[in-house]
């Protein structure tokens, strides 16, 4: 499995587990996988929904800024990576 780099954190809401990140190469899709990777994060999870400004999207292009729901504490400028292959 190979990964490319699609983002930067921008934002954590810890009281609601969401990451926001702006896209800034590449497309995401509801069903991709990310690796989100840090100084001290290091984690894999699929995307299982996400929004743009409160909406919900099935994809996003580079230059949006997405939030998603994730699994573990996350800080900003982590590097998000989409998992291919």
């Amino acid at each position: 499995m190979s990964e490319q780099e699609i983002g930067r954190v921008t934002h954590y809401f810890g009281k609601i587990g969401v990451v926001a990140f702006d896209i800034t190469a590449g497309s995401i899709a509801v069903g991709d996988t990310l690796h989100i990777k840090g100084h001290t994060t290091d984690f894999t999870q699929p995307v299982d929904s996400m929004q743009i400004d409160g909406q919900d999207v099935a994809e996003a292009h580079a230059g949006q800024s997405v939030g998603i729901r994730v699994k573990d504490h996350v800080r900003t400028h982590d590097i998000v990576y989409k998992v291919v292959g």
